[in-house]
């Protein structure tokens, strides 16, 4: 299992290194707080991990579940952060796939055991003992992290910098969603355009796919970010789409949106919840689910999800938009993206 931190934290006023083998990182102690500035031990990696110096970590909306606790039973203290560049300086001794010096990702899921039922059927997103990085397992906001060689992956070179990092979540977890739609799809829509939509969006338009984008009511901004990144249509999430949509993918966390999106579907439409937390479903007639309509959820990712994402994302080439904090406005970053302010996806860099 992971190679714990040193469970003795300290503050330092001034959030300067006092000592060898320390280093910088942002906490959350408790649940509903925010995250403390610490001095704290560097990790060791494990056998089978590497430590990572990081580059930068993205600034997810996962990661504002967990903090605000909208996720139960994270580890505490914890270092949040999933969606991490870093460059490798060290490997454990059973380490085969990666060297000192190469740049790579490090996503959601951490660990799987490869043994329960759900591993063995080809679904490691399921795993019973699945771990998960800046929620069971320490995660990318600090200067240094570990992570297990088999849940890294090598960043192609145009990726392997801060604008990698929405990638690795929003980018992973999107492309699984999108995966999950018939290819026969052609006018598909996306409630809440934020960081997995934009990316997402270069994508379907790379594929031909028209993309029919809904965000807040009268949030112009983020209909016109839409636009630019090559949606056919963008609207209010209240209202009617110009044409009957074969899919859609609701990344928004208000599932009050459901039976607004059904009302859009077409016969045999599919629409796919992309979020890890959504606010309570409001009742809806059946007629509206009728002619074989689907609802279904994405839980977590697999690695194949990241090494198809990573493959074509420089074919495209997906160009993402962040906007850059220093690790100690993590805060301030979180802040933004709870109150929308963010157009794409915010990241930290170090």
């Amino acid at each position: 299992m992971q190679a714990e931190y040193s469970a003795c934290l300290f503050m330092d006023n001034d959030f300067k290194i006092t000592g060898m083998n320390q280093m910088k990182a942002m906490v959350l102690r408790r649940v509903g707080t925010p995250l403390v500035p610490t001095v704290m031990d560097m990790p060791v990696p494990g056998d089978s991990q590497v430590l990572l110096k990081v580059i930068a970590c993205g600034i997810c909306r996962t990661d504002l579940h967990i903090v605000d606790g909208e996720l139960a039973h994270p580890k505490l203290p914890l270092i949040p952060g999933h969606e991490i560049i870093g460059m490798v300086i060290q490997v454990g001794k059973s380490v085969r796939s990666f060297a000192v010096g190469d740049i790579v990702g490090v996503p959601w899921l951490a660990y799987t055991c490869n043994e329960c039922r759900y591993c063995k059927r080809h679904q490691e997103n399921l795993c019973i003992h699945a771990m998960f990085t800046g929620y069971t397992m320490n995660g990318g906001y600090a200067e240094y992290t570990v992570a297990y060689e088999q849940y890294c992956f090598h960043m192609p070179a145009m990726y392997a910098n801060g604008s990698g990092a929405p990638l690795l979540c929003a980018g992973f977890i999107g492309f699984r969603a999108w995966n999950m739609i018939r290819d026969n799809a052609e006018n598909i829509g996306i409630y809440g355009f934020g960081a997995a939509a934009h990316i997402l969006t270069q994508i379907a338009v790379f594929k031909k796919k028209n993309i029919y984008a809904f965000t807040k009511p009268g949030d112009i901004l983020s209909q016109m970010f839409a636009l630019d990144n090559g949606a056919k249509w963008a609207g209010d999430s209240t209202g009617k789409a110009p044409v009957q949509l074969d899919a859609a993918i609701i990344f928004a966390t208000d599932g009050a949106l459901i039976p607004l999106a059904l009302l859009n579907l077409d016969k045999g439409g599919q629409l796919i919840c992309g979020g890890i937390h959504m606010s309570n479903i409001p009742s809806f007639p059946y007629s509206h689910l009728w002619e074989e309509r689907a609802i279904q959820s994405v839980a977590n990712l697999t690695r194949q999800d990241g090494e198809l994402l990573l493959q074509v994302a420089p074919q495209v080439p997906v160009k993402t938009t962040v906007q850059l904090y220093k690790l100690e406005e993590a805060n301030e970053a979180l802040s933004d993206l709870r109150s929308g302010k963010i157009n794409g996806a915010a990241v930290l860099v170090l």
